[in-house]
């Protein structure tokens, strides 16, 4: 709604006022909308808890490299919360010590079962950090053909309620995306 003075006469001049008038009371508004949001989000350290991880299948070694995306800060809440409270900080001098906790919890977030119902066994490679996230690496054999497989993905879903967990398989050259949340944690894949 714009607030004026009723112009003595309706002419397109003092419409046009009008209509500017009213243009600047919107842009005005959307401005503050903005700058209180932006405020807002620059209070958290982010908006959205997800991870992303990419399973990519070598067919000579017969073999898929996992890479695992995860934000520092949730890793960082998770673990220390697995850890029985002690802290976890990712800095390089507890690196050792972190890539233990990580192995463990790779380990009990993150499964293959081929269609025989078999937990498939996979290398844990190492981490890296790269700006305000976490890369962990798995390497995990898989010799068989991969239908009926059964994948879990279940990293920092019991931490926070709207955390998503998306993966990308690529194997022999097809490429299939999957959406973990809460109440999803494992899906059937087939090629």
């Amino acid at each position: 709604m714009v607030f004026y003075r009723k112009a003595a006469k309706d002419t397109p001049s003092a419409r046009r006022n009008i209509v500017y008038s009213s243009r600047a009371w919107r842009i005005l508004f959307q401005s503050a909308v903005t700058v209180f949001a932006f405020c807002l989000l620059s209070l958290s350290a982010h908006e959205y808890h997800a991870s992303v991880t990419n399973m990519q299948y070598d067919p000579k070694e017969r073999v898929f490299e996992v890479s695992v995306r995860m934000f520092t800060d949730d890793l960082e809440k998770t673990l220390t919360k697995e850890n029985d409270g002690q802290r976890v900080i990712f800095e390089k001098k507890y690196e050792k010590n972190n890539d233990l906790l990580l192995e463990k919890y790779v380990r009990k977030h993150f499964a293959i079962q081929n269609s025989q119902k078999q937990r498939k066994p996979f290398n844990y490679v190492g981490h890296e950090t790269e700006a305000e996230a976490q890369w962990i690496y798995l390497e995990l054999p898989y010799p068989e053909p991969f239908r009926g497989v059964t994948l879990q993905q279940s990293v920092l879903l019991d931490m926070f309620d709207d955390q998503v967990n998306l993966l990308t398989v690529n194997y022999n050259e097809q490429k299939k995306t999957f959406l973990f949340k809460k109440n999803q944690t494992v899906q059937e894949i087939s090629f």
